[in-house]
């Protein structure tokens, strides 16, 4: 993601005598995204990712780094922590809490068909059922305490017609407690960017899914509403029945949804819209100072959700 605190090769260099991973040959900052200080390393061994956790605290971070090591584990396509010479995935560079994964191969396609869709459904209905057995427990920190935390601090930036949406999307959302909906660890930014897809002919096939610093334990179906939402919308933001179809089919045929979540769905929809729509608000209008800075334009999901208000309860149910 974004880079916020500069590294160089020599200081690597340094660092990297606590593993087994070889010397370091370059080190090159990922310019995308808004949350950690991300690298792609190259050593003598092979390639690999290196974070340095800008927002995340060392006590809060086990939880993240031990899901992904639990889920390759699995055999879900997902970055594999490194450990040290001391056997902790967890380390510190320049002052920050820092760790070495696997790096994946494949990239991803921002204009997904409805295999691409298919493929992803597949592998996070995979991914939902190997994290019921991961045995560590964090709330989506990203969930509704944190909308109703969050909208008071970009509402002054929002014009008069945005402040009444946003205020009548979070009185709607409290309506909705989903107590009866499966739960378990989600990923919950499953978004385009965040999947690779081999690059070996024949049907698209989930080559890796990474960026897992915003997961924990939450409401099943809102993990596949943020998929569908970004995977499945066209570029006015409303639903592609086909695709939304194909993804939710090949998740179905792995974790059966259940009849109360095809009662939830719209409301998840809004959901996930809302969660996005408030997040790249507060990204777009109270940024962090950093080396490089990449903010989304908030604008995609405001619309977005303005269509799933919109549409209601008739809002396809593709299965």
């Amino acid at each position: 993601m974004a880079v916020f605190t500069p590294v160089s090769l020599n200081q690597v260099a340094a660092w990297l005598k606590n593993y087994s991973i070889g010397a370091p040959l370059e080190l090159k900052g990922i310019p995308s995204g808004i949350e950690n200080s991300n690298f792609f390393l190259t050593t003598t061994h092979g390639q690999y990712v290196l974070t340095l956790f800008e927002k995340l605290t060392r006590s809060e971070l086990p939880f993240y780094i031990h899901l992904m090591a639990h889920l390759a584990r699995h055999g879900i396509p997902c970055p594999a922590p490194i450990a040290d010479r001391d056997n902790e995935y967890l380390g510190q560079l320049n002052g920050k809490p820092a760790a070495i994964v696997s790096r994946l191969s494949g990239a991803s396609d921002m204009s997904p068909g409805m295999a691409h869709c298919a493929a992803i459904g597949g592998v996070l209905a995979d991914m939902h059922v190997a994290g019921q057995s991961y045995g560590r427990r964090l709330e989506n920190p990203r969930g509704p305490r944190w909308w109703r935390e969050t909208a008071p601090l970009v509402m002054p930036f929002l014009p008069s017609d945005e402040q009444a949406m946003l205020t009548e999307e979070l009185r709607f959302q409290g309506t909705h407690r989903h107590d009866e909906l499966p739960r378990g660890v989600v990923h919950a930014d499953l978004f385009r960017d965040n999947c690779l897809f081999a690059s070996d002919t024949g049907a698209p096939r989930v080559g890796g899914i990474i960026d897992f610093y915003f997961a924990g334990n939450d409401v099943l179906l809102f993990d596949v509403a943020v998929t569908v939402n970004d995977w499945c919308s066209d570029a006015s933001g409303e639903l592609d029945t086909a695709r939304a179809g194909a993804l939710l089919d090949a998740y179905h045929s792995i974790r059966p949804l259940t009849p109360a979540e095809r009662q939830a769905w719209p409301a998840m929809l809004r959901g996930a819209a809302l969660r996005f729509w408030l997040s790249r608000l507060y990204d777009f209008h109270l940024p962090r100072p950093g080396e490089i800075i990449h903010a989304h334009d908030p604008a995609r999901f405001r619309d977005i959700l303005k269509l799933r208000v919109a549409a209601g309860s008739a809002l396809p149910w593709p299965v």
